[in-house]
Formats: structure tokens, C-alpha cells, sequence
């Protein structure tokens, strides 16, 4: 599915993503942990193609074994949205203001899968049910909905071009308990296309917590590297890293 070999991100003569190794494979969920400044939503948009114009990625990514890492931004488009989605963590920044939710939504069930205009209707409410919203939703703008209403958007919007791959970048950090754990819930029981396989993800948090209730699989980022990996319970139970060590002390010192 997803394979990044010695990823490497540099501003100038800064590196600040160092030799980065980590695959998803088909329908896995992975999380990606790390604090501020670690590195983690850069990788995230070096797969996308979507680095800032002052940096520049060596290495390898690839999707589906096609190599993106320097593809030119023709191809980077046919990815986006139809094999790799992205779900960011401010819905609301993300999603046009002018726009309503349904038109959000026809825009890929068009363009990615070239529904007609009625097909695309009957499957943007397919989507609005899947990810537990009323169909009512499509003619609702942004700002008419709730945080938690709108990440949910988001995630059926990255999931509308049937991507075989999610990244969702801190999709819960700016959502109260109770709306997270919803949000949370949704991610880790992603369902299937129709007729089609649960897509992989990658979520990236500086939340061990939000992580180990969706992901199976955790890799810790540290200083743009990659310290630790490994299965999430494993890791969390016995953690081998000084940076790790302590990201589980904090996460266990907030649950008492």
C-alpha cells in the first residue's frame, strides 16, 4: 500500500525529516506519534506531494508500488483523492465556506469516480450515512455544523474518491472528549467501500492515548527521526526508547 524508504526532508541545508522507513499495508492501521516540531505532518505531505516550495524530499514513497517522491504534479493529482485521502485537523479551515457539504462532496464523486449528477447524489448520501450523518447534511454549510459534524464531513469527503489509503493529520485535537471519542470510534470501524476493502490509515497524533485506541501498529517520531516501532500494545507496555519511555509516562501519569 503505502512504503516510505529513507525519507529525507530539507529547508535549505536543514533537514527536519532524516531517513524516515514505514510501510502501511492493505487495510492497517498505523499511528504516527511525536510532538510538535517532530516532523510527522511533513511526512505526511511529502506522500501527498503537498511540501512547501521551500522543501525538497529524496527517497522513495510509493503507492501501490508507483513511485511518487519527485512525480510530476500531474501524477501527484490522479493520486490524490482516488488512492491516497487526506483528513486534517481543522475541518472547518479545510472545507469552503461558500460551498455546501453536498457540493463538497460531488466534486470527487465526479471528478475521481465520473458519476453522473444523479448517481453522485444518491452517493453522497450513501457516504453522509456511513459516516452517521442524515442525508439532510448535504445542504448544510460549514459553519451550520458542529465540529465534530464537520470532521465527520472531512472524512467522508477523504473517503469519497474510494482511496485504498486515509492520512488523517490530529483529527481529533481540536474536538471536545466526547465528540473525539465519536470521531475516534469512526476511524477505527472505517467501513468498507461497497463491494471493496477497508481503506489503510495513517493517523498522526502527539496523542499516545488517541493512537493506541485505533491503531494496531505505532511508530514514534522524535527530531525528524523515527526512534521506535512496533505493535501499539507492545510498545506501549515496554518501551525502548527515552523519548517513548517518556511519552508513556505522560499518558499514564494524565489517566491517574
Amino acid at each position: 500500500m503505502l512504503r516510505l524508504s529513507r525519507l529525507s526532508v530539507r529547508f535549505a541545508d536543514r533537514v527536519v525529516v532524516d531517513d524516515v522507513d514505514l510501510a502501511v499495508g492493505p487495510g492497517e492501521a498505523v499511528g504516527l506519534i511525536g510532538g510538535s516540531g517532530s516532523g510527522k505532518t511533513l511526512t505526511a505531505l511529502g506522500v501527498l506531494g503537498l511540501l512547501p516550495a521551500t522543501a525538497h524530499a529524496t527517497g522513495s514513497i510509493t503507492v501501490d508500488g508507483a513511485e511518487l517522491c519527485g512525480a510530476p504534479e500531474r501524477r501527484l493529482r490522479r493520486v490524490r483523492g482516488s488512492r491516497v485521502g487526506f483528513i486534517g485537523q481543522d475541518a472547518l479551515a479545510a472545507l469552503n465556506p461558500l460551498a455546501t457539504v453536498g457540493r463538497h462532496l460531488r466534486i470527487p464523486l465526479r471528478g475521481h469516480r465520473g458519476l453522473s449528477r444523479r448517481e453522485a447524489a444518491q452517493e453522497c448520501a450513501h457516504l453522509l450515512d456511513r459516516v452517521g450523518l442524515p442525508a439532510e447534511t448535504a445542504t448544510a454549510y460549514p459553519a451550520q455544523l458542529s465540529g465534530g459534524q464537520r470532521q465527520r464531513v472531512a472524512i467522508a469527503l477523504a473517503a469519497a474518491g474510494r482511496p485504498g489509503l486515509l492520512i488523517a493529520d490530529e483529527p481529533t485535537s481540536a474536538l471536545d472528549p466526547l465528540t473525539q471519542a465519536g470521531v475516534l470510534g469512526l476511524l477505527r470501524d472505517l467501513p468498507p467501500a461497497d463491494g471493496g476493502a477497508r481503506p489503510a490509515l495513517l493517523l498522526i497524533s502527539h496523542d499516545l492515548a488517541v493512537v493506541s485506541q485505533v491503531c494496531t501498529r505505532l511508530a514514534v517520531m522524535h527530531a525528524g527521526r523515527l526512534v521506535e516501532e512496533g505493535d501499539t500494545a507492545e510498545v506501549i507496555a515496554a518501551p525502548r526508547h527515552p523519548y517513548t519511555r517518556a511519552l508513556v509516562a505522560s499518558a499514564r501519569a494524565l489517566a491517574a
